[in-house]
């Protein structure tokens, strides 16, 4: 039985964001540390770090292939940008997580994926991320793309992170997690997020035409107010980083998931008011302060 709440404009005001006080700094606003990219996909990482930081995060920090850092660090000026040791394939070396791990431990949030390439690499250095944060304190995990399939690395880690992991998988990727065809997540994507949700005890965010939103106590929301533009390279790597942001800043990690994906959402119905295709990803973002406004409004 599908028992999810729907995510509605009422439901996100009856559960306001933290708002910083007037005289609260960058480091009260939480740090985001994004790691990501490759050789051949760089631009993901720009995209996840800028989300974080219109959804309200006050600091930002990425983490990428060395040979591509430097570009990085030109292209998103607000941010600090740590260049990594990289394998053979252009990806970024599992040889740094104890680096990654230090970073990661002095943020608020850490989101992990956009971009990356070299699945065994990736699975490797995501495991021992997991195992680095392991217990329930710590930064909010995000975890997205290639680094899915490091879950199974580090599950009891993951288990005992109680609940602040999410993951954005989307049906193939779910299928992936949990051992099932495709075909069968899209029969019944609740089922498939509520299963996986259970499983490592993270929040699910099983990306969709309806997204749906699970949580390891069984709590299951579901999104279907978005469009077909949407369905555009990069526009994961938005929704992750803007739900990176929306943690950082002090949202519960449910929280940040529901109020993300609604905000990712509505930045696409504003846009396909120009026409319902070709918007960029990109151009979500500048999106994304305003609504967030009119909702706190």
């Amino acid at each position: 039985m599908n028992d999810s709440i729907p995510v509605t404009r009422d439901l996100l005001r009856s559960m306001p964001l933290p708002h910083p006080g007037d005289s609260a700094d960058k480091d009260g606003r939480g740090r985001v540390l994004v790691i990501g990219g490759s050789v051949e996909v760089p631009g993901a990482v720009l995209l996840a770090g800028t989300a974080a930081l219109r959804a309200g995060a006050g600091k930002l920090q990425m983490a990428t292939c060395r040979s591509v850092a430097p570009h990085l660090g030109l292209a998103v000026p607000e941010a600090l940008v740590l260049g990594l040791q990289e394998t053979a394939e252009g990806g970024i070396a599992p040889d740094c997580v104890d680096m990654l791990c230090e970073r990661a431990a002095r943020s608020t949030a850490v989101l992990i994926g956009p971009g990356m390439m070299d699945k065994l690499a990736v699975a490797d250095l995501t495991g021992a991320l997991i195992a680095g944060l392991d217990g329930e304190g710590g930064p909010v995990l995000v975890i997205d793309a290639e680094a899915l399939m490091g879950l199974d690395n580090a599950n009891e880690a993951l288990c005992r992170r109680g609940g602040r992991t999410i993951i954005t998988p989307h049906a193939g990727e779910m299928a992936g997690l949990s051992g099932v065809s495709r075909e069968e997540v899209e029969t019944d994507p609740p089922a498939a997020a509520r299963r996986v949700a259970d499983l490592h005890k993270v929040i699910v965010v099983l990306k969709g035409a309806c997204t749906h939103i699970a949580t390891p106590d069984g709590h299951m929301w579901a999104y279907d107010g978005g469009n077909v533009g949407l369905a555009t390279s990069g526009s994961g790597d938005t929704l992750a980083g803007v739900i990176a942001g929306l943690a950082a800043r002090g949202a519960d990690p449910a929280q940040a998931a529901i109020w993300g994906v609604h905000l990712h959402g509505e930045a696409g119905n504003r846009l396909a008011r120009r026409g319902p295709l070709g918007f960029l990803a990109r151009e979500l973002l500048a999106q994304v302060p305003e609504i967030m406004a009119e909702l706190s409004a």
